[in-house]
């Protein structure tokens, strides 16, 4: 070596004494390689409230900068104040502020963003988003936009986890829009039979048949409201399960590989919308038996992500696919705490090209952990209370986490979701926990709109609950709850 030999080159010599032609040739190439590629420098986040203020976070303690959108029902929001840059929008429609493609795709540009975190719900499943942000050579944090549209038809997702080796009920491999047709097929299958929409979720046109009379009219009313919320009338028929809990998983996945987070439970809910999740729920055996599956399916479709696998469960223990949500959950932090591990963070690595992080082993479960969705809804009907919150206090100490862009003063909109704050407790056990909550929920003051606080303090004193006797219909069996 010549005194212009570069200094590391001299001192890796120096340190391993390196004589053997071949071994000095991989220490050239491994010391003159280019770095590895750099992480994300500036993300916008596609979204408001909560979400907007947890990804912000998270992109902080990564050292990325954080930039947002908002329209004017939002100016003085957490996120927007607390954003390294924003960009207002204009708009008549306050949802156009969070659901025009182009403005969006523009802002993130005019920002100088290299990647959008998309939260949940507005843009996060859209397709057509996806590919414009690729076409500006901007990363979406999520899935393709192919796997997105794969998993948003009901019908194609239900196919592709099946093939993958997940259970699934028995029903239709294909749109239903003959009457006699989802009868002949409800005379195979058995009733009660459920006719769902094919482009969409959360329940939105679902029809419960319980006999042939009464396909004609489930069926078009089903069709209707599927054409209306998703532009897609399409539907198809399966098995319903009588008696169901909601268990969903937890998976992280690189585009090859994907590991899972255990299960969330998630029954307790009104209008097939949920309001108390918790976890762990289930055996470590049959979380290692589900848990594989899920592995499966997302790798079988080339996920890149966080994904979450929804499961409806009988009274048998058997488990039946649901649908795949391909992007971070509202009850994330559920999973957070019984792990210990950053998801938002853990999606933000995977986009940026990293490998999965963390192998399978590395996954452990401690204790248990609720969340309570604290909306500002009434507690009987479920109608939104928006308005200004006046006294505004939320709990802490050992084990409780509160996810919320709320604050004294805060403006509540009536134009967006209702959700006002995620209150989670950690316990050494169900009960802990339980306890937890109840001592959380007391201390929380909420004053100005009203809110669900008296109906998740009531379910915590519940004996079906406390004991663990909880399905799907849990609100509609406990209407007493609703005061």
């Amino acid at each position: 070596m010549d005194s212009k030999t570069p200094l590391l080159i001299k001192q890796s010599i120096l340190i391993i004494n390196v004589t053997d032609s071949d071994i000095m040739t991989a220490l050239l190439i491994g010391c003159l390689a280019p770095p590895p590629t750099m992480g994300f420098k500036k993300v916008l986040i596609a979204n408001r409230g909560e979400i907007a203020l947890r990804i912000m976070r998270t992109l902080r303690d990564m050292g990325i900068e954080a930039a947002i959108i908002y329209g004017k029902e939002d100016r003085l929001s957490l996120p927007v104040q607390l954003a390294d840059d924003a960009t207002f929008r204009d708009v008549i429609n306050p949802l156009d502020a969070y659901l025009d493609i182009e403005a969006v795709v523009q802002a993130a540009k005019d920002m100088g963003c290299d990647a959008v975190h998309p939260g949940y719900g507005f843009l996060a499943e859209n397709a057509g988003f996806v590919k414009r942000l690729e076409e500006e050579g901007i990363t979406f944090i999520g899935p393709s936009a192919d796997v997105i549209t794969l998993l948003g038809d009901k019908i194609e997702a239900r196919a592709a986890m099946e093939a993958a080796g997940l259970p699934t009920a028995k029903g239709s491999s294909e749109p239903i829009s003959e009457a006699s047709v989802a009868s002949a097929l409800a005379d195979e299958i058995g009733y009660p039979v459920i006719i769902k929409a094919a482009a969409g979720g959360g329940g939105i046109g679902m029809q419960i048949v319980e006999k042939e009379s009464e396909f004609e009219s489930a069926l078009k009313l089903c069709q209707s409201r599927a054409k209306s919320a998703f532009g897609d009338d399409r539907v198809f028929v399966e098995k319903y399960i009588q008696g169901a809990q909601h268990v969903e998983f937890q998976v992280l996945a690189d585009g090859t590989n994907a590991i899972h987070f255990g299960e969330r439970f998630c029954s307790i809910q009104r209008r097939h919308q949920k309001l108390v999740e918790e976890g762990p729920w289930l055996t470590p055996e049959k979380r290692h038996e589900i848990g594989s599956l899920v592995c499966k399916g997302a790798e079988s479709v080339g996920y890149k992500g966080l994904a979450t696998f929804e499961f409806l469960r009988d009274a048998n223990g058997d488990f039946y696919f649901l649908e795949v949500n391909p992007r971070v959950q509202v009850e994330h932090t559920v999973t957070e705490l019984i792990t210990g591990h950053n998801l938002v963070e853990l999606g933000v690595r995977v986009a940026q090209g990293e490998a999965l992080p963390l192998k399978q082993e590395d996954i452990t479960w401690r204790g248990h952990s609720i969340q309570c969705r604290l909306n500002a809804e009434d507690p009987a009907e479920f109608i939104p209370s928006p308005g200004r919150l006046w006294e505004c206090h939320f709990p802490s100490g050992f084990g409780v986490r509160v996810d919320t862009h709320a604050h004294p003063g805060y403006e509540m909109p009536g134009c967006f979701d209702s959700l006002l704050a995620k209150l989670l407790v950690w316990g050494r056990d169900r009960e802990d926990a339980i306890r937890r909550m109840r001592t959380a929920l007391d201390e929380t003051v909420i004053t100005g709109v009203e809110h669900l606080i008296p109906l998740h303090r009531r379910i915590m004193d519940e004996e079906d609950f406390m004991n663990g006797d909880i399905t799907i219909q849990y609100i509609d069996m406990h209407q007493e709850l609703l005061g």
